[in-house]
């Protein structure tokens, strides 16, 4: 098979690989589309602590499975599948308390194991979510981030009639501004740099939108400030728009070697709650369901490239041009 491989930081080429054989408790999954993502670009840039390498990336991923492992009775080949890409240990002490997306032993589809930037990848079974009929492509490379939305979600207090305030409109941004108005948010603002993902989640369903939160008429702030870039201005900017009483949810992925400053007194003076959001926690299945119900993802796809235009998607993703950036290994359609 064919396959992205990071053999180190910013080394980076289209191999041939042998398929992957399931193991006990593996299926094999033909990758039928698999988002690129900043967590791609912390791997490639060699700025994700728990990355191994060489490694195949990708860990938005959905396909089709094509060979069950030894003691797997499902799913029965031939069924649509999305990937969970983590996988708990079970065994240490954040797993034993049920939170197991903050694993002590992290483990993750092409994370620290092989992913889907390939055309085939074996995964546990248990990871493998069947799909509905009906669903594209599009829609079933995004479950894996609409997961971590509903996941962020799921860490707010998420009060009715509140006012957010969302920094990012790329694809996580537009996602969280998707869900938090479904959960009942009275109005969703976003600020970016990229005038073109502005006018995009204008379209997309957002209030206001802007390239500095000044812009807003909100003299007390917003009760809810998400940021969903990782960038230390915006986070920054950010912690100084909480309303008194507000949450601030970092939800974006920085670099680890990066600090941001803020005002202890601040937050303490104006009882100011920061969460954070990391990954996936029992998010995956709900994610499914809101697709199944109506959820529309699908604009947010905006390019879709085969295995041998993996650098064209990379400078894509990087240049902003687009949206959401998908890999089709097999071949894009009509191609």
């Amino acid at each position: 098979m064919r396959a992205v491989l990071v053999s180190g930081p910013g080394q980076v080429a289209v191999v041939e690989q042998p398929d992957p054989t399931p193991g006990p408790g593996e299926v094999v999954v033909e990758v039928t589309s698999c988002g690129l993502c900043g967590t791609d670009m912390h791997i490639l840039g060699g700025e994700l602590p728990s990355a191994t390498y060489p490694l195949v990336p990708g860990h938005e991923l959905a396909g089709r499975v094509v060979a069950l492992g030894p003691g797997v009775t499902g799913p029965k080949a031939g069924t649509r599948v999305a990937v969970d890409p983590n996988i708990p240990c079970g065994a240490c002490h954040y797993c034993r308390i049920g939170r197991g997306n903050l694993c002590e032993d992290y483990r993750a589809v092409g994370v620290t194991r092989a992913g889907g930037f390939a055309e085939y990848v074996a995964v546990p079974a248990r990871c493998a979510y069947v799909l509905p009929d009906g669903l594209s492509d599009a829609a079933a490379g995004l479950v894996e981030p609409l997961s971590c939305a509903v996941h962020g979600l799921n860490r707010l207090p998420r009060r009715p009639g509140e006012h957010h305030l969302i920094y990012g409109a790329g694809t996580m941004g537009l996602m969280m501004a998707a869900v938090v108005r479904g959960a009942g948010a009275a109005s969703v603002s976003m600020v970016d740099l990229n005038q073109d993902r502005l006018d995009f989640a204008k379209s997309f369903g957002a209030d206001q939108v802007a390239v500095d939160a000044d812009a807003f008429d909100r003299p007390h702030g917003f009760e809810v400030v998400i940021d969903a870039t990782g960038a230390i201005p915006a986070i920054e900017d950010g912690l100084g728009r909480v309303r008194r009483g507000g949450t601030f949810l970092q939800f974006g992925v920085s670099d680890p070697a990066r600090r941001a400053a803020f005002s202890p007194y601040a937050v303490y003076n104006s009882e100011i709650d920061i969460i954070g959001s990391m990954a996936v926690h029992h998010s995956f299945e709900p994610a499914i369901d809101l697709l199944a119900a109506g959820l529309d993802l699908d604009p947010l796809v905006s390019d879709v490239f085969g295995l041998d235009a993996f650098d064209t998607a990379v400078d894509t993703f990087r240049a902003g041009t687009g949206r959401k950036v998908h890999i089709a290994p097999k071949g894009v359609a009509g191609a």
